[in-house]
């Protein structure tokens, strides 16, 4: 077998010209939603980087929702280290019944309490239990769900959330910190988890440098190996999440994630801030990768207080794929005719016998078939190599959105079948086989090696819908091309996009 290597430099690389191009297209763009639009990237807190949604491997009458915010934390970030924001109303919501309106919403509010404010110091001696008087910084929360109708109940008061891995000295036992932070519902009826987690989006973005200056020797990195993420989750029955409260009968629901702030916020001479007025909605994220490219740069503040009944707008955006073009132009590989309306189910109707609902609002949102048990062997392709428990329908932590993107831009669905990938196929950690299933974060003690992870939790290979896999075809691992930066962006909102769950261009490898 070639390595990923040897077989990158048989790629061929137009002009650095063409290159500029890519670049100059693409640079607001960081990594699935990292730092995706100017506000954004100037409010990290308010910035929510991946979405995941599954039904739950080891729990199949539930399901897992995982929001992942504040991109690119540094684990030796001291000695402010990362903090949810205050005053920022984070929403998970739920559309049971394809109107495009959230009918369930899951709302974490924080706060923050410095027990010594006469140190610099985060922990003022070892932490081994989250009550420990040494965690000088400590964040709580309090979760509800909202129903469409307003009604609110309190799932979680005063929960602890997991901080960050200062490092071995600070916290010698992170896992143990880990499980105390994963908390029941009040009701009984599910469980929520905020804290530190290492950022499980896996890809290779120093792509961004002139298309590695024709270098392609230097493909092929997991680009975010070693940078944690604020992670909120939450495991809830299907019943909860369902019209009526019955799965089988309407086993389809909508996704979305999205930060609100006051309106109105004053500095004060003293360094404090004082916030009034109505909540304001900015930032949101459904399917990964959407505000990147779909989203012209003038549109990308405003897509984030956008509501997803409005998506409509964006349709020409998807049928006439910027990135199908960049990809043609500079590879010479050439693209599918527009306009491309293979490309619009999932960014704004569903798949078509998969995750599409009857009678639906077309908007963006990541759409997930309750229906569907997790797969035994799931394959990182999901739906395009014939397991239809993954990406696009939800997404599970490991599924490989950027091949899946390039992919499927290019004209899998159309008769071109292709192999297109950034040779980066799976996470720099395992993830766990338990809830809230993201890896451990690295530890800021040593920001060059990975934490080890709960080791009862990942004393055997994770296994469903959360575990990394290797499952595809050795054909598929062959022959990936390193086109990751250029799947940064359209590919991945509609790269999903129509996905034939009945065909697939290899029946074996």
């Amino acid at each position: 077998m070639q390595s990923h290597r040897s077989r990158l430099k048989k790629m061929v690389v137009t002009a650095t010209a063409a290159g500029a191009l890519v670049i100059s297209a693409a640079a607001p763009s960081l990594a699935s939603s990292h730092r995706e639009a100017p506000l954004t990237a100037a409010d990290p807190q308010i910035d929510g980087t991946d979405l995941y949604a599954f039904v739950s491997p080891d729990a199949p009458d539930t399901v897992t929702v995982i929001s992942n915010w504040i991109p690119f934390e540094e684990p030796a970030g001291g000695p402010n280290f990362y903090l949810w924001g205050e005053g920022v109303q984070y929403d998970i919501n739920i559309d049971n019944n394809a109107d495009a309106k959230a009918d369930i919403t899951y709302r974490w509010t924080f706060e923050t309490t410095t027990k010594n404010g006469d140190t610099f110091l985060y922990t003022t001696g070892p932490v081994n239990s989250l009550d420990d008087a040494t965690l000088n910084v400590v964040q709580t929360y309090t979760l509800e769900r909202i129903a469409g109708d307003g009604t609110t109940e309190v799932l979680a008061t005063d929960a602890p959330v997991a901080p960050s891995n200062v490092g071995k000295a600070a916290m010698p036992d992170y896992a143990k910190l880990r499980n105390e932070a994963v908390t029941p519902f009040a009701n009984g009826e599910g469980k929520t988890f905020a804290g530190q987690a290492d950022d499980p989006f896996f890809l290779d973005l120093r792509v961004f440098d002139l298309l590695y200056g024709t270098d392609l020797s230097e493909a092929g990195a997991d680009t975010l190996d070693g940078y944690n993420v604020n992670t909120m989750a939450i495991q809830v029955p299907k019943a909860d999440l369902a019209v009526s409260g019955d799965a089988t009968a309407n086993p389809i629901i909508g996704i979305w994630t999205t930060a609100s702030r006051p309106s109105t916020r004053v500095l004060n001479a003293d360094g404090t801030a004082t916030t009034s007025g109505d909540f304001v909605q900015v930032s949101r994220l459904g399917n990964p990768l959407v505000n990147e490219v779909v989203v012209p740069l003038q549109f990308k503040n405003a897509f984030n207080g956008s509501k997803p009944e409005g998506d409509a707008q964006f349709l020409p955006k998807v049928q006439e794929p910027e990135l199908a073009k960049l990809i043609e132009s500079i590879y010479k590989m050439p693209a599918p005719a527009t306009p491309r309306d293979d490309l619009v189910s999932v960014f704004l109707t569903g798949v078509d016998g998969l995750n599409k609902p009857a009678n639906g609002t077309p908007s963006e949102q990541l759409r997930l078939n309750m229906s569907i048990a997790p797969a035994t062997s799931p394959n990182r392709l999901g739906v395009i190599d014939g397991d239809n428990a993954g990406f696009p329908n939800g997404r599970r932590l490991a599924d490989d959105v950027i091949d899946i993107a390039l992919q499927v831009v290019m004209g899998e669905l159309k008769n071109s079948p292709n192999d297109l990938g950034d040779a980066v196929d799976a996470n720099d950690l395992e993830f766990v086989a338990a809830f809230p299933y993201v890896a451990l974060p690295h530890s800021g003690s040593d920001a060059a090696t990975a934490e080890v992870a709960d080791p009862a939790a990942s004393a055997s290979a994770p296994t469903g819908n959360a575990a990394a896999t290797r499952a595809d075809d050795d054909d598929d691992s062959d022959t990936s091309w390193p086109l990751v930066a250029l799947g940064v962006g359209v590919g991945c909102v509609v790269g999903a996009g129509g996905v034939a769950l009945l065909r697939r261009r290899k029946a074996s490898a």
